[in-house]
């Protein structure tokens, strides 16, 4: 989903582990093509180039896959080696703060959330994780549903280029159906503004 690569790239994307290998593969079905070029433009547009390095797109095709793991696994062993680290557990691997706290998507929370370019990469890939996981929150868990019911839509603020680029991600999960619906017309609990 959104968030878990929103919360991967953000604990790579940290200072401390940018030259640390670590495989990253997204991959899926032929169906899942759009999914994923959409994803990427998302991240190319909040978080740059340096987090779009971070990973690779691979659509339909496992043995290339299989191929990529292996030479990244291969990867990650000599930096172990090299660096004395274990090969049982990624102990060089720095996983701030921010990335270890539960996030409460109450409408104080996400409206104070930093969705604003002035700042760490990583830091505002945990910001736009929250955002998400925020709106799955205020989609499907009843938590989040009543509090959309009781406070109306979670007011979402941040750079103007972000903030379009969140929409248009959203808006396009909404015309694939990813937002769940169950048969009815999608309300977005959430509005997001510049």
């Amino acid at each position: 989903t959104a968030e878990e690569i929103l919360y991967l790239l953000g604990v790579l994307l940290h200072p401390e582990n940018s030259e640390m290998p670590f495989p990253l593969v997204l991959t899926g079905a032929a169906h899942t093509e759009e999914y994923f070029k959409q994803i990427d433009h998302f991240i190319g547009e909040t978080l740059g180039k340096e987090a779009q390095r971070r990973y690779t797109i691979i659509i339909n095709d496992p043995e290339q896959v299989a191929i990529t793991m292996r030479e990244g696994i291969t990867a990650v062993r000599e930096y172990r080696k090299q660096h004395g680290d274990a090969y049982y557990f990624n102990w060089k691997l720095k996983i701030d703060e921010e990335f270890q706290r539960p996030f409460d998507p109450t409408h104080e929370n996400m409206a104070n959330l930093q969705l604003y370019k002035h700042q760490e990469t990583h830091l505002l890939a945990a910001n736009l994780r929250r955002a998400f996981s925020g709106i799955v929150a205020g989609n499907v868990k009843d938590y989040g549903i009543q509090q959309i019911r009781k406070h109306g839509p979670f007011q979402l603020r941040g750079d103007q280029d972000i903030a379009q680029a969140m929409d248009k991600l959203l808006r396009d999960f909404v015309a694939q159906g990813r937002m769940k619906l169950g048969g009815k017309t999608y309300s977005p609990c959430y509005e997001i503004k510049s």
